[in-house]
C-alpha cells in the first residue's frame, strides 16, 4: 500500500506541474496510469476527480494570485462545463467510457498540429472568444472529462488556444473553472452511488491509497504551476501545449491499436 501511495504521489506531482503550467494532462495522465493498473474506467474517473477536488483548488488559487484568469471567459465556460460534466457522469456509470477514446484521439492530433502551426506563424492572441464557441467547448470538455477520467484541459484549452486565445489567460481560466467542474462531477458520482445508478461502485475503497498519493503530489505541485505559466513566453507555451497534445494523441492511439 505504501509503495502504491509513493508511486501515485510522484504521478500526481508531475501531472499537476504539466496540467497547471499547460492547462491539461492531470486527469489524462492520472487516469491512464490507473487504467494501466486494471482499474475500471468509471472507478478511475471517480478516483481522479476525487483527487482533483484538492489539486484544482490549489491550482485555481495559484492562477488567481498570478492574475492568469480571464473572468469573462470564466463566466462562459463554467455553466456549460458543469452541465456537460454532470451528464457525462451518468453516462460513464452506465456504459464503457472507452467508446469515446478514438474520437478524442483524432481531435487531439488535429488540434495539436494546428497549435504548432499557429506558434510558428506568430499568430496574434485574442482576448475574447464568441460566447457560443466557449460554451460549446465547455460542454463537450466537461462531458469528455467525466466519461474518460480526463479531457477537460485537452479539449477546452486546445480549442481555445487553437481559436487564437492567449495561452497564459486561457490556461489560467481553464484551470480555475476545472475546480468547479471537478466538484460537480464528484458530487454526481456520489449521487449515482446513493441512488443505485452506479451498481459497480463497491471497489472504490480499494483505490484509496492511489487517490491519497494523487492528492498529496498534486497539491504540492500546484503553487509552482501558476508561476511557470506567468513567466514563460507566448511562443514557448504554444509549442509546449502543441507538443504535449500530439504526444497524448500518439499515446492514446498506441493504446487503441
Amino acid at each position: 500500500m505504501e509503495d502504491s501511495f509513493l508511486l501515485f504521489l510522484m504521478v500526481g506531482f508531475l501531472a499537476q506541474i504539466v496540467d497547471g503550467a499547460l492547462g491539461m494532462a492531470y486527469g489524462v495522465v492520472s487516469s491512464s496510469v490507473l487504467l494501466s493498473f486494471g482499474v475500471p474506467p468509471a472507478a478511475a474517473s471517480a478516483s481522479v476527480h476525487a483527487a482533483e477536488m484538492f489539486t484544482t483548488a490549489a491550482s485555481a488559487g495559484s492562477h488567481v494570485w498570478h492574475r492568469n484568469v480571464n473572468w469573462a471567459l470564466f463566466r462562459r465556460l463554467a455553466p456549460a462545463g458543469i452541465l456537460g460534466g454532470v451528464l457525462g457522469t451518468y453516462v460513464v456509470t452506465a456504459i464503457d467510457g472507452d467508446v469515446l477514446r478514438p474520437y478524442v484521439t483524432v481531435y487531439l492530433g488535429i488540434m495539436g498540429a494546428y497549435i504548432l502551426y499557429r506558434a510558428f506563424r506568430r499568430a496574434v492572441p485574442v482576448d475574447r472568444h464568441r460566447a457560443g464557441v466557449a460554451a460549446g467547448l465547455g460542454g463537450v470538455g466537461g462531458f469528455v472529462d467525466a466519461v474518460g477520467g480526463g479531457g477537460w484541459g485537452p479539449v477546452v484549452t486546445t480549442g481555445l488556444i487553437g481559436a487564437g486565445g492567449a495561452p497564459r489567460e486561457t490556461i489560467g481560466t481553464v484551470n480555475t473553472v476545472e475546480f468547479f467542474l471537478t466538484t460537480a462531477i464528484s458530487i454526481s458520482f456520489v449521487v449515482a452511488i446513493l441512488t443505485g445508478h452506479w451498481e459497480d461502485a463497491g471497489g472504490l475503497v480499494d483505490h484509496a491509497w492511489a487517490v491519497g498519493g494523487l492528492i498529496v503530489g498534486g497539491v504540492a505541485a500546484a503553487p509552482l504551476a501558476g508561476y511557470v505559466t506567468r513567466i514563460l513566453p507566448y511562443r514557448v507555451l504554444m509549442v509546449a501545449v502543441g507538443l504535449l497534445i500530439v504526444l497524448i494523441a500518439i499515446y492514446q492511439a498506441s493504446r487503441l491499436l
